[in-house]
């Protein structure tokens, strides 16, 4: 069969490796519980950590479709994964477009799916990215290299108003306004923002020193409203997620693992939708709606790492793992 175009089959790669630990494994394995022969989707496959386990139970009659929207990570991915060189597809894409990506491989329904949201450790560490306030680089932030939009375009261009929204919904930041209308009053003095250390700078000067001293790092927040905003990571989780359970064939299993509050909402509330029946207001003698539910929820409360986990992994504090089953029969569905 062809390979469209933007997907390519496993092959060597140059020295790039992405070392990755990787999140909550043993637990999404559980829950996936991938079996031999079964297609699977790796909506986030990063370094490969979680694609190689899940692999492994496959085996040699299954099949994985490997997707991100990072170039650097899919040629870590790629390397990692050569021993199954023959079981794998990558494609470079983002997994909301996962309906997209399955017709154009001639599949209509898989197995499980998997979704590692967020900014990973790699991405941290490339400096060059501009997603750590840690190093001073280029405000970039963008998950796709080949995307347009940057975090100085975003920075640059907004007016006060736009930016104070942006911090406070994606970054839950309790001084937006303060830290909005410094930037806007540097970009007036000194021109625009540029690198990370620059708005760095920014925000320390926009927050008071009794708050600075509390918490974590001032930026933190900041960074991460701009990295969603640059990426439009929400509204693509929440598309990817309903795309995910629509691709799932009946008993067909979704793990999604999230890393702050915003996204862990949103999947939580996709899933208890999907697995509800009937919506119509109360007091309606019957049922007009129809609605039957889609999946069983096999996670009553978000799975999250083990002490010991944390010890090796301390980036799996934040993280949370929400699954579901499919239940409702492909030709009940349609």
């Amino acid at each position: 069969m062809a390979i469209p175009e933007g997907i390519t089959r496993c092959k060597d790669v140059g020295e790039l490796l992405f070392s990755h630990e990787p999140v909550l494994l043993r637990q999404t394995l559980e829950l996936l519980n991938p079996q031999p022969g079964e297609v699977f989707v790796d909506g986030t496959v990063g370094g490969g950590g979680h694609s190689r386990a899940i692999l492994e139970k496959i085996g040699d009659s299954g099949r994985l479709i490997a997707i991100d929207q990072d170039q650097n990570a899919l040629a870590a991915a790629k390397k990692s994964l050569a021993p199954w060189r023959n079981n794998v597809t990558f494609v470079h894409d983002n997994f909301a477009n996962i309906s997209k990506i399955l017709k154009s491989l001639q599949l209509k329904m898989v197995d499980g799916i998997l979704l590692d949201i967020g900014v990973s450790s790699n991405q941290l560490d490339e400096d060059e990215r501009g997603f750590s306030f840690h190093a001073n680089a280029p405000l970039d932030m963008r998950m796709n290299q080949e995307a347009a939009l940057t975090a100085a375009d975003l920075l640059n261009r907004l007016d006060e108003r736009e930016l104070t929204r942006i911090l406070r919904d994606f970054g839950e930041e309790l001084w937006a306004s303060r830290i909005a209308a410094f930037i806007v009053a540097r970009r007036k003095s000194k021109g625009p923002i540029e690198t990370t250390g620059e708005l760095v700078e920014v925000i320390k000067a926009a927050i008071p020193a009794k708050a600075r001293r509390r918490g974590p790092h001032p930026a933190r927040r900041t960074f991460q409203a701009l990295r969603i905003a640059v990426n439009d990571e929400l509204a693509l989780l929440e598309k990817g997620v309903h795309e995910g359970i629509s691709c799932l064939r009946y008993g067909g299993r979704l793990a999604v693992i999230t890393f702050h509050s915003l996204e862990d909402r949103i999947v939580k509330k996709i899933l208890q939708y999907a697995a509800t029946d009937c919506h119509c207001p109360p007091g309606l003698p019957q049922c007009v709606c129809n609605k039957e539910a889609l999946v069983t929820i096999l996670t009553g409360k978000p799975v999250q790492a083990t002490e010991e986990e944390l010890l090796k992994n301390p980036r799996a504090r934040s993280a949370k793992l929400r699954a579901a089953r499919k239940v409702l029969e492909e030709s009940e569905g349609e």
